[in-house]
C-alpha cells in the first residue's frame, strides 16, 4: 500500500505564497508520476500540476509561471510552491501518485486526504 500526506496549507492574503509538501510512504517499488489537484467547494477536482520520476512537468494554464512542483532526490516527496495566490484558488488540494506496491505488477493512482488552502481577498 502506499500512503500519501500533504501538508503546508492554510489562510493567506491574495497576492501571497504557500508552498505545499506532500510525501508518501508504504511498500513502494516505484512512483512514475507524482502531482497536485485541487477542488474547491460545489466544482470538480482539477489538475494542478504534475511531475515525472525524470523531471518533466505539467500545469494548468492558470497557474503557469505562478506555481512550481519539484521533487525531492528520492522521488518520495513532492512540493507545491504558489506564488501570487488568488481568491479563486481556495480550494482543498490534493495529493496524487502513480505507483507501483511492492510485489505488484501494475500502477495504481492514490491519493492523499488533502490540505486546504484558504486565499483571503
Amino acid at each position: 500500500q502506499v500512503q500519501l500526506v500533504e501538508s503546508g496549507g492554510g489562510l493567506v492574503q491574495a497576492g501571497g505564497s504557500l508552498r505545499l509538501s506532500c510525501v508518501a510512504s508504504g511498500s513502494i517499488s516505484s512512483i512514475k508520476t507524482m502531482g497536485w489537484y485541487r477542488q474547491a467547494p460545489g466544482k470538480q477536482r482539477e489538475l494542478v500540476a504534475t511531475i515525472t520520476s525524470g523531471g518533466s512537468t505539467n500545469y494548468a494554464d492558470s497557474v503557469k509561471g505562478r506555481f512550481t512542483t519539484s521533487r525531492d532526490s528520492a522521488g518520495n516527496t513532492v512540493y507545491l510552491q504558489m506564488n501570487s495566490l488568488r481568491p479563486e484558488e481556495t480550494a482543498g488540494y490534493y495529493c496524487n501518485a502513480v505507483a507501483t506496491a511492492s510485489g505488484a505488477s501494475v500502477q495504481y493512482g492514490y491519493w492523499g486526504l488533502g490540505t486546504h488552502v484558504t486565499v483571503a481577498s
